[in-house]
């Protein structure tokens, strides 16, 4: 009887472990500062004038959606800057209306806790 009662307790405890998981992975859970409503969801942003370039970062770090747009809302304050941050190629595709410093990309992922292992 005493094994059983422990087996399932076992399987309790399995199946909010794997449902914590899901929703971590999801964006959902409080991992990353993450789960707190719409104020972590990525600010949309327009640039004032023409595109001139486009850079694109190999970022180190991202888990979930929240870091996505933790991310992209970085890259999105810098001034000419628009980001497009995608968790599936841990990238970021940013596009600038006038000339932009690598360092100061850099500077904006790693102030978000993430690490640029990359820029072509």
């Amino acid at each position: 009887m005493v094994d059983a009662i422990i087996i399932v307790l076992v399987i309790i405890l399995l199946f909010f472990a794997l449902k914590g998981s899901l929703k971590h992975f999801k964006g959902e859970s409080p991992c990353c500062g993450g789960g707190s409503g719409n104020s972590g969801k990525a600010k949309t942003k327009f640039l004032d004038g023409p595109v001139i370039g486009k850079k694109t970062l190999t970022i180190e770090g991202m888990h979930c959606e929240h870091c996505v747009n933790a991310v992209t809302n970085a890259l999105n304050e810098i001034d000419g800057v628009v980001a497009k941050v995608t968790l599936k190629s841990n990238s970021a595709e940013v596009s600038y209306d006038r000339e932009i410093n690598e360092a100061d990309l850099k500077n904006a992922v790693k102030k978000a806790g993430y690490e640029v292992t990359g820029i072509s």
